[in-house]
């Protein structure tokens, strides 16, 4: 099935599946909900997965700061797990952050060992600027966060920013 399917960037008729698509998983807790508002406002964000007219899967590079975005609402439709969808989504966003010169990428997970194959590291939560935190009060877990700060970096000859200052 993997085969019909494309990675590209998301469009306005897209974002009726895409909130579909991530509220499912939120209802789980495995994921934030996101309002239709949201999508729309952050739709240059978004890859989807479409196979035919068919959405099925997501996810977003939400650029921060100049040198820093998140990579986040990484969703794939249950019946098209374990196809490697998640991973293409991924590389996607992980090369827009290359092409428009991101030095680094987190996301905050519940699968750390995914995004540990697409060279992530672990990271202290307290180490990401304040900045990054705008959505966690609506989380149900706000404020004992028990998801996974990661972070890949593009510049490993050069001196990690130190993220703290950018508070």
């Amino acid at each position: 099935m993997e085969a019909d399917v494309i990675i590209e960037k998301a469009t306005i008729a897209d974002v009726h599946d895409m909130h579909r698509l991530i509220n499912f998983f939120a209802e789980r807790g495995d994921m934030l909900h996101r309002t239709l508002g949201e999508l729309y406002e952050n739709l240059r964000d978004f890859y989807v997965a479409r196979s035919d007219e068919q959405v099925v899967g997501c996810g977003a590079l939400h650029v921060v700061w100049s040198d820093l975005a998140e990579l986040k609402s990484l969703a794939v439709d249950e019946a098209w797990q374990k196809q490697g969808l998640g991973s293409r989504l991924v590389q996607s966003c992980l090369n827009e952050a290359t092409h428009i010169g991101l030095a680094s990428v987190f996301c905050l997970t519940y699968r750390p060992d995914f995004f540990a194959r697409h060279g992530f590291d672990r990271l202290d939560v307290m180490e990401l600027p304040r900045k990054v935190w705008g959505e966690c009060i609506r989380c149900p877990h706000f404020p004992h966060c028990n998801e996974i700060a990661m972070i890949r970096r593009f510049q490993p000859h050069i001196a990690p920013v130190d993220l703290r200052n950018l508070r």
